[in-house]
């Protein structure tokens, strides 16, 4: 059975406090034990800050702690903007913030001067961290022969592959390849379709010029008699033209 005594939650939330007035820049701090001369208390926390915004963040620090630990607050006594003097009550720890004025007003070292008063400088000292013993590291044995040490991976291997999250991962990477797979298919029917498509409408349009061209041939064909009988008649009117000026003269 270990002879280490049991900390006091208490005194150790104390600590705790003044460590958090410290790291805020609270000046002149006391901490007076009164658990045996007061009913009303069992520590007293003492601090000053320098102006009533500092008081006020001193207050909501004490409170942060407070709560971190869910400590209940009994009550708490601001007095107004310019009092000098905050007062947190949480039952056994009872913390009294002053400006440098107020506390000297007051005056409750003096007022408390039998109660026991801890050492500050070891409450804010930090905690030496435990000594943990080092366990040694497992050897590791390392084949001499390729063979041996190929085995090894090979087992390796074989058990990673057994395990359930490594085999979720294989088949679930399966899966996506296989809708991958899908999807090129899909897209390449789609693509060979559209082609399958195309290829109709150059046909459709090649018979059609083809179509097109018989046309305009069949037009010439059919135009060029016409034209011929046309030049004969030209010819013909130009001969008669030139009998008639001749008979003139």
């Amino acid at each position: 059975m270990s002879n280490t005594p049991t900390p006091d939650p208490i005194f150790t939330l104390v600590q705790q406090m003044v460590r958090a007035l410290a790291d805020k820049k609270a000046e002149d701090l006391r901490v007076l034990k009164v658990s045996g001369k007061s009913t009303i208390t069992d520590y007293l926390v003492l601090a000053t800050g320098n102006s009533d915004p500092h008081l006020r963040a001193l207050r909501i620090e004490v409170e942060r702690v407070l709560d971190e630990v869910k400590h209940p607050i009994c009550g708490m006594e601001v007095g107004g903007y310019g009092s000098g003097w905050t007062v947190v009550d949480a039952y056994q720890i009872m913390a009294h913030i002053f400006t440098p004025e107020q506390r000297g007003n007051y005056a409750l070292e003096r007022l408390w001067k039998d109660a026991e008063s801890i050492n500050i400088s070891k409450l804010i000292e930090a905690p030496k961290p435990v000594e943990s013993v080092a366990t040694p590291a497992p050897e590791v044995v390392v084949a001499d022969k390729p063979a041996a040490k190929k085995a090894v991976e090979v087992k390796a291997v074989k058990a990673v592959a057994k395990n359930p999250a490594v085999k979720k991962v294989v088949k679930a990477v399966a899966s996506k390849k296989t809708v991958v797979k899908k999807a090129v298919a899909s897209k390449t029917v789609a693509v060979a379709k559209k082609a399958v498509v195309a290829k109709k409408v150059v046909k459709k349009a090649v018979v059609v010029k083809k179509a097109a061209v018989q046309a305009v041939t069949a037009v010439k064909k059919a135009v060029k008699p016409v034209v011929v009988v046309k030049k004969a008649v030209v010819k013909k009117v130009a001969a008669k033209k030139v009998v008639a000026k001749k008979s003139r003269k």
